[in-house]
């Protein structure tokens, strides 16, 4: 089955659905870098660098007239918590209305819409109702569920909104928890151990696998990449050597803490636990709970892509920025290929 991945990122998503067997036949992203990264990752796949409001729908189809899937998750942002201004018209939400517009377009038999969580609780459900209404009046049914990354076997708190719609009356279930568990030390430890500002882009392996969760992601990859410690600066070294295993910044003294409005800040990961939602500043302490268990350091971009459930084959590219974007902003690969079976098999048995 042929996919067109929009607001594609680096390609979470687009990842998890070649896994499952799907073409990615083509993809957009707006932002140059990323998009440059994910053509380097697919390079069967045609790729729009360009802005999706900008972009010719009906040239796009005549080029790929046989679209079965699209995926995506367009950023919606005209909705609050107090539900003040619900509305698809409202133009904060143009990006989503596109993807709307895409799906009208081409009529694929399915799509998929990733969003925040609370796209689907806020206003009790009002945002919700007016997404499943614009798919349904297109001939979509539509099922939608937060999905936690945590219930498939990624070793992250990452909870998503995922909406499935299929064209026709056949209902599509979301995918169930699958019962796999896996923890940071069984995710990252067999990367090398670096140290604050040790580390190069293209390196080698020190270690072998020993969790089903390393040999997977790592296959048959023998260069290591994106492997790179942050260079943390004199005061922070001397702050995070004061952090022992398990702990944060409750072991602080009163004079080293700072006000931050982010949960888990100067703590450290738990070697048996997971990770809070990576987001896109895991190389800063301050950002979040993203320091080693045992390291005085913050997560390299490959031991932050592993907790996404990235495959070692895949590769990020472009600056440091860019680099820890491409990671925090995608969906987890291995979410996305449960989301793909499902499809998969309901297609197999219509």
């Amino acid at each position: 089955m042929k996919v067109a991945d929009l607001f594609a990122g680096v390609g979470g998503l687009s990842q998890g659905f070649i896994k499952a067997g799907f073409k990615i036949s083509l993809a957009v992203e707006y932002d140059k870098s990323i998009a440059e990264a994910y053509k380097l990752n697919h390079t069967t796949t045609d790729v729009y660098n360009e802005d999706i409001c900008q972009l010719d729908f009906n040239e796009v189809h005549l080029k790929h007239p046989n679209i079965d899937v699209v995926i995506g998750g367009p950023p919606c942002q005209g909705f609050s918590q107090k539900g003040k201004r619900l509305k698809l018209d409202d133009p904060r939400n143009f990006l989503f209305r596109r993807f709307v517009e895409f799906v009208k377009e081409f009529k694929p038999k399915y799509f998929v819409l990733e969003n925040v969580p609370n796209i689907i609780t806020t206003a009790d459900g009002f945002f919700k109702n007016q997404i499943i209404e614009a798919f349904q009046n297109l001939g979509y049914t539509v099922s939608c569920e937060v999905l936690c990354a945590l219930d498939f076997g990624i070793p992250q708190d990452r909870k998503r909104a995922i909406f499935i719609g299929v064209l026709g009356k056949t209902p599509i279930e979301l995918p169930s928890p699958n019962g796999q568990k896996c923890n940071i030390m069984e995710a990252i430890y067999d990367l090398p151990f670096l140290k604050s500002g040790e580390g190069t882009e293209v390196s080698h392996y020190d270690k072998q696998p020993s969790s089903d969760y390393q040999k997977k992601l790592r296959g048959d990859v023998s260069i290591l990449h994106n492997h790179v410690a942050t260079k943390h600066s004199k005061a922070a070294l001397s702050k995070l050597a004061l952090i022992p295993k398990g702990k944060g910044k409750e072991v602080l003294p009163k004079e080293l803490l700072t006000k931050s409005i982010y949960s888990g800040t100067w703590c450290r990961l738990l070697e048996d636990g997971y990770a809070p939602t990576i987001t896109t500043r895991f190389d800063t302490p301050s950002s979040g709970r993203f320091t080693h268990p045992i390291l005085d350091r913050c997560l390299t971009v490959r031991e932050a892509a592993r907790i996404q459930s990235f495959p070692d084959s895949f590769v990020f590219y472009g600056n440091r920025t860019s680099q820890m974007k491409q990671v925090g902003n995608a969906v987890p690969p291995l979410l996305a290929f449960e989301i793909a079976k499902v499809i998969a098999k309901h297609n197999s048995s219509i």
